[in-house]
């Protein structure tokens, strides 16, 4: 199991796969690359936009098998009207896998 802080990384929201390099985007729609094994969210009342804020994604890399925790989203969401969110493609992601 590998975990990834978001807040630790530059750029438009696109990591290496901890174990075997492969370039995971939150652009791949097509699962070729990893699939999304869990949503995990959080309550939390600082978040106007609705109840629940994405916390965690628990993905398995499609080429190793490896899986990734990814984590840092409330971290983000705090400063997202600071700063344009470079991780934006995630949280859609994630939210079209939980529907």
């Amino acid at each position: 199991m590998y975990v990834v802080d978001l807040t630790k990384i530059d750029g438009d929201g696109d990591f290496p796969c901890p174990r075997c390099g492969v370039i995971i985007s939150p652009e791949d729609e097509t699962e070729t690359i990893y699939i999304i094994l869990e949503v995990k969210m959080i309550e939390d009342e600082r978040f106007q936009e609705s109840d629940q804020q994405l916390e965690e994604l628990v993905i398995k890399c499609n080429y190793c098998g490896s899986t990734v925790h990814i984590t840092g989203f409330t971290s983000l969401l705090e400063y997202h009207d600071e700063k344009p969110d470079p991780h934006a493609r995630i949280y859609e992601k994630a939210e079209r896998t939980r529907s």
